[in-house]
């Protein structure tokens, strides 16, 4: 049984850092992509970033490019988001996922098909 489990959302001021981290379990990850959505009240699920299953390669979405780092530990089978510079508006429930099909990297939610149960993220300003 896949199980994917988030840690490390709270609640920061603008401008501060947090360290998001997702351990997953059930089977092996090494050849699918990683990746990090979130979700605010009213609001549709949003790409924030996506890394390949070697961990050379990672896409960010535009709100967070120069802010936000994906990394992945395959032999731990973690991927981690580290946030720095957090705005008000990067409030939202964090959720990661794995990608459906082997060495495929993709920006959109239909590619991916386990996800975590999330973790909330507040930012004040």
């Amino acid at each position: 049984q896949v199980q994917l489990v988030e840690s490390g959302g709270g609640l920061v001021q603008a401008g501060g850092s947090l360290r998001l981290s997702c351990a997953a379990s059930g089977r092996t990850f090494s050849r699918f992509a990683m990746g990090w959505f979130r979700q605010s009240p009213r609001k549709e699920r949003e790409f924030v970033a996506t890394i390949q299953w070697s961990g050379v390669i990672a896409t960010y979405g535009d709100s967070v490019k120069g802010r936000f780092t994906i990394t992945r530990d395959n032999a731990k089978n973690t991927v981690s988001l580290q946030m720095n510079s957090l705005k008000p508006e990067d409030t939202a429930i964090y959720y990661c996922a794995v990608g459906k099909r082997q060495y495929e990297l993709g920006v959109t939610d239909e590619l991916y098909d386990f996800w975590g149960q999330g973790t909330q993220v507040t930012v004040s300003s």
